[in-house]
């Protein structure tokens, strides 16, 4: 068994005045670079990046941190990512259907969360296990966030209904969703606007 991450940064970041897949931290490292690595060092097997706008400039800052030639990486493109992340997340798990059945998990993290790190992505993928029917998530003090943990038996009906900017919101309500904690790691807030930053 294992993890696949998912990484979904596919939109245009109208309150941010850009796309978040071309942000860089204080420092100047890319967020989706940071992302990337996160997922790979919290224990996911794999990752699958889904762009949207800005996509040729997004997967310019992934070859100069090389990860277009990491194996271990695979980059896709949301042709109707202006509909929301919900069409982004459905680019991704269709990907991600094509993977070998070892594969029993997906891993779906935002770009923008610059608190959210290995500790946090290795504390819900070990936490709560990478079983075909696992819903798990991210919370912070309580409240429920990203990551979201994805068992397989899951993903078509996560596409069935993903839509908006929902996700996979309307398909997890309802169900029995493992939540773990992680608000002594990190705040999971994500960053909306210029002055987050």
């Amino acid at each position: 068994m294992s993890t696949a991450g998912l990484l979904l940064a596919a939109g245009e970041g109208r309150r941010m005045g850009t796309p978040k897949a071309l942000l860089r931290d204080g420092a100047g490292v890319p967020f989706l670079d940071r992302a990337v690595g996160r997922l790979l060092d919290g224990g996911c097997a794999s990752v699958t990046v889904v762009l949207g706008a800005a996509a040729e400039e997004a997967r310019s800052v992934l070859e100069e941190a090389g990860w277009c030639d990491d194996d271990a990486v695979d980059v896709v493109v949301s042709s109707d990512w202006a509909e929301g992340m919900g069409a982004s997340l459905r680019t991704g798990l269709r990907h991600l259907a094509t993977a070998p059945d070892e594969v029993t998990a997906a891993l779906v993290l935002l770009v923008d969360l610059p608190d959210v790190d290995d500790t946090v992505v290795r504390r819900v993928v070990h936490g709560a296990g990478g079983s075909r029917d696992v819903l798990a998530r991210a919370s912070y003090d309580g409240s429920a966030g990203h990551p979201v943990l994805l068992g397989r038996g899951h993903w078509d009906g996560v596409v069935a209904q993903a839509s908006g900017d929902r996700g996979a919101r309307d398909y997890l309500r309802g169900r029995e969703v493992r939540l773990v904690e992680c608000g002594d790691l990190a705040t999971g807030r994500d960053v909306d606007s210029p002055d987050h930053l």
